[in-house]
């Protein structure tokens, strides 16, 4: 299957600005990204792979521009209606959706992931993950002899952890911004 050329709608229309807030980390960060994530939703409008039969949906990861407010705040931008919908393979209108946003905190080979759903980010709501504070000040994590990245999606409570209050919070929010 070949992959089709995705085109950005020309005058998106739902922007969103995501809020990534740190609270309690030991140090900063070597470095701080985001994402939007888009799939196309409907799988109907896909061909099936010639050996497998499987259907592989189209998806595009978009790099989003982070505003350094704060050691403990950045902001970012996205556009729920980025990618065009369009018939990519002459099996009908594919439609794009942007299931998440994904935030990575880089430091050393380990990143500390979090995401929020387009659901929480229409809804206004914000979504809390707790992380060990032992990750962070490992050696593991600063080493540079590994050549395999590690990747801490945290827990959804601090209670979840042995020792809860050595633990450090990332907190994405969202809100509307209007034309």
């Amino acid at each position: 299957m070949k992959q089709p050329n995705i085109k950005l709608n020309p005058h998106p229309k739902m922007r969103y600005e995501i809020t990534l807030t740190i609270e309690d980390a030991p140090g900063p960060f070597d470095a701080v990204e985001g994402s939007a994530g888009y799939e196309v939703a409907n799988r109907d409008c896909v061909p099936r792979a010639p050996f497998s039969g499987a259907k592989l949906t189209p998806n595009k990861n978009v790099p989003m521009a982070l505003t350094h407010v704060s050691d403990k705040v950045h902001k970012g931008e996205l556009y729920v209606d980025l990618l065009t919908d369009e018939d990519y393979f002459g099996l009908g209108l594919c439609r794009w959706s942007m299931p998440f946003a994904d935030f990575d905190l880089q430091i050393g080979n380990l990143a500390f992931a979090h995401s929020i759903s387009l659901e929480d980010i229409l809804a206004g709501k914000s979504v809390t993950r707790y992380f060990n504070k032992i990750s962070y000040v490992s050696e593991d994590a600063r080493s540079p002899k590994s050549d395999h990245p590690r990747v801490s999606s945290g827990n959804a409570s601090r209670a979840e952890f042995k020792d809860p209050t050595n633990t450090f919070s990332m907190t994405l929010s969202a809100k509307e911004k209007f034309q």
